[in-house]
């Protein structure tokens, strides 16, 4: 088949190549994989002839039409019809031509699976580098959790959950010698849509904003985060508002803890 892609199998292996493309669907989509081959060679290593070559093959075409052009001479005898000569390909080169196509095939055909592959690596290769800056990242603000509940100064404040919201619970990490607030939500239900929770410190019997807690999104971790300082506090609660930034609470409270 590649002799017959290739334009040089006899007359008889082109009948046969053709028999078998009709009757085998097999043979028919394996001669047109080859052909497909062959012309995806053609197209890679495809050169533009330079605007010479056009020059010398019209010089050429223009001096042949004058040397054909008639010329009146003594009227000649028409020769007999005689057949051109045929040369034939010995069958050496024949099944050389078939091998080297054979072998330009499987070349085309194993650079495109090093391609595909080298694209599954490559592809790979970022995906791992992402998922190793996630991972660097984590660690990062675990050890800055881990920071914050080791520091000598400080002091764990637990809040339970109140009547709205029985089985909640936070931490408060008071830094003694700032007066620092670190709060960790990682207790309290997922806030429902357009609802965020607000943390309250209870300053001389009032409430004092200490800050929105900043909620994950579903299936993310909640985070040790940092709130605003108080110079002095009683104890600390944490509602779930409607709106940002209230300074006073107004939805239903679900945690709270004394100092």
């Amino acid at each position: 088949m590649e002799l017959y892609a290739a334009g040089l199998a006899s007359e008889q292996e082109q009948r046969d190549v053709q028999a078998y493309v009709v009757q085998y669907p097999e043979v028919a989509e394996e001669l047109e994989q080859i052909e497909s081959g062959m012309e995806l060679y053609a197209r890679a290593f495809a050169k533009q002839p330079s605007d010479s070559v056009k020059e010398k093959v019209f010089a050429r075409i223009n001096n042949e039409q004058v040397e054909s052009a008639p010329v009146a001479t003594a009227p000649v005898e028409p020769e007999k019809n005689i057949p051109a000569p045929v040369i034939g390909i010995a069958p050496y080169w024949k099944y050389a031509a078939a091998a080297s196509v054979a072998l330009l095939i499987g070349s085309i055909a194993v650079n495109i699976m090093l391609y595909n592959k080298s694209n599954d690596i490559s592809q790979n290769l970022q995906q791992t580098q992402q998922e190793l800056a996630s991972l660097k990242d984590e660690n990062k603000t675990m050890e800055g959790d881990m920071a914050v509940v080791q520091n000598k100064f400080s002091k764990p404040v637990s809040l339970k959950g109140l009547e709205a919201a029985p089985d909640a619970a936070a931490k408060i990490f008071w830094m003694e010698n700032t007066g620092e607030v670190y709060l960790d939500p990682s207790n309290l239900p997922e806030a429902p849509a357009g609802k965020q929770y607000q943390l309250w410190g209870i300053v001389d019997g009032k409430p004092v904003s200490g800050g929105m807690i900043l909620t994950s999104k579903k299936g993310d971790k909640f985070r040790i985060q940092k709130m605003k300082t108080f110079g002095k506090v009683d104890a600390f609660a944490i509602t779930l508002e409607s709106e940002p930034d209230n300074t006073s609470p107004k939805g239903p409270m679900f945690v709270m803890g004394k100092m």
